[in-house]
């Protein structure tokens, strides 16, 4: 075999790889000798199939297994005596001439094939003692936690049927049909719909139009939608609401007891504070996180800066550009209602891609000089994670991780990330700094690293960090009059 390089131009690759047909014949003919005791042919007894009936019958199949086989299996060969990563499957290139290809099957010409490939940089680990991060730390008080426990009781408050008129703190049902123009509008349209006046929950001027009624009344309210609300046919339109009240129900008081905690289905209040201040911190330990990893991934960012294999950026940009449209298009909005254009939104997300591609080469070269490895029992945590969130499809999941190429990396590459950084953490200098919680949650707009991951049409684009896998999110809200579709269950 011999393998030719015909390309070397940065990270791309390019090899000839020829297979004499001789050796191409000397295979067949092993084959042939090998099968010859074990196929049955009308005419000859077992084992005494002249090969070359043999070769004039099989011989040709035969040579396209040959084929197969080394297309499928020299590659890797190839690469390892290199001393070389393919960032990608290589791409493997044959005749296409059926006269070539006859020949090539019947070992009378060499078989040859091209593979192009970009390989993987060698990447040289830099010192990081210079690196510093900055862990923001909240204390929790007694105050939140008590807050938040009040905001969970919501849910379980219970309200009683009351005659008189719906006042501020009052649950109404009610049933209601949306208007624009005498028209009726695509989820404007609910029955024995329960809303809890001054929640908020619904458009400016809806809930306030309803205090005062009483079961049993109608009327017809008038509301005028936000310019910024997210359905285009409805922003900054009047519409009117035909209102039918059906019941009016007064809320009854929330007490922070172990009755309370029983509904929720703990033992007492106290065991219901303590779960709560672990979520607390939990949400908290989160982005304080969050924030030190991407201390660290914009400090490697300037660190290490090196050409990135282009298909993998085209991967990751195309994984990107497909999200920020189908974002956009969910938000009823353009790059222009972004103050931007898709020319320069495809250069920023461009930039992002090669950042995540460069810093995950980085993490990956890292993790594995430190000898980080992902347990078994770590894959199936993570497999068990994914059946709890998808119900009723845990077969098709399994299968899906069993069964496709890849598959069990998606869940890997993540594990191993965060234990990447967990090294890090334990090599670079970490300074504890107690911050408020509004601190903590504060976007720095202002931060010059983070507008290397800030992503436009996003104006605070989802701080998508590179390695991290990120992505950025538009809003995601229906065109109905409720203003917050995330914020229905509970606050």
């Amino acid at each position: 075999m011999q393998v030719i390089e015909t390309l070397a131009e940065g990270l791309k690759r390019e090899l000839k790889v020829v297979i004499p047909a001789k050796d191409m014949e000397a295979r067949m003919n092993e084959r042939l000798e090998d099968a010859k005791g074990k196929v049955k042919i009308n005419g000859f007894r077992p084992g005494k199939v002249p090969v070359a009936h043999l070769k004039k019958m099989h011989g040709k199949s035969i040579m396209a297994e040959i084929v197969n086989e080394l297309v499928r299996d020299k590659p890797t060969e190839i690469l390892s005596e290199r001393g070389e990563k393919s960032a990608t499957q290589p791409e493997i290139a044959m005749t296409e001439n059926e006269a070539e290809a006859d020949k090539i099957l019947s070992a009378e010409a060499d078989f040859e094939f091209t593979l192009a490939y970009e390989i993987i940089p060698a990447i040289e680990l830099k010192d990081i003692s210079g690196v510093k991060v900055t862990r923001e730390i909240v204390e929790i008080d007694e105050a939140e936690v008590t807050e938040q426990i009040l905001k969970i009781a919501e849910n379980a408050r219970t309200y009683e049927t009351k005659k008189g008129k719906a006042a501020n703190g009052d649950r109404v049902t009610i049933d209601y049909l949306g208007k624009v123009d005498g028209e009726a509008f695509d989820g404007g349209k609910d029955e024995d719909a329960e809303l809890v006046l001054g929640s908020n929950r619904f458009i400016p001027g809806f809930e306030e139009q309803l205090v005062g009624l009483k079961a049993g009344d109608e009327k017809v309210i008038t509301v005028t939608f936000p310019a910024e609300y997210p359905a285009a046919n409805l922003a900054g339109k009047e519409a009117t609401f035909d209102i039918k009240v059906k019941d009016v129900a007064a809320a009854a008081a929330v007490e922070i007891n172990d009755d309370l905690a029983t509904k929720l289905g703990l033992e007492s209040a106290d065991k219901l504070k303590e779960v709560v201040r672990g979520q607390i911190e939990s949400q908290y330990g989160s982005m304080t996180r969050q924030k030190v990893k991407r201390q660290i991934l914009d400090q490697l960012d300037e660190l290490y800066q090196f050409d990135t294999p282009q298909r993998l950026v085209d991967a990751e940009f195309e994984n990107i550009w497909r999200q920020i449209n189908t974002d956009l298009e969910q938000a009823g909005k353009t790059f222009a209602d972004e103050d931007t254009t898709e020319e320069e939104a495809r250069a920023e997300y461009r930039k992002l891609a090669e950042r995540r591609v460069r810093l995950g080469l980085v993490l990956s070269e890292i993790g594995e000089k430190a000898g980080v490895q992902v347990s078994d029992d770590e894959m199936q945590r993570s497999l068990f994670e994914q059946l709890r969130q998808f119900p009723g499809q845990e077969k098709q999941i399994i299968d899906y991780f069993q069964k496709t190429p890849g598959a069990a990396a998606s869940l890997r590459a993540p594990i191993f990330e965060e234990k990447v950084v967990d090294h890090l953490l334990s090599e670079v200098k970490v300074t504890d700094k107690t911050v408020s919680k509004e601190e903590l949650m504060a976007d720095d707009e202002d931060d010059a690293s983070d507008t290397k991951k800030k992503a436009a049409p996003k104006k605070k684009a989802a701080k998508a960090d590179a390695a991290e896998g990120e992505e950025a999110a538009a809003p995601k809200k229906k065109a109905a009059p409720k203003k917050k579709a995330a914020d229905d269950s509970a606050e």
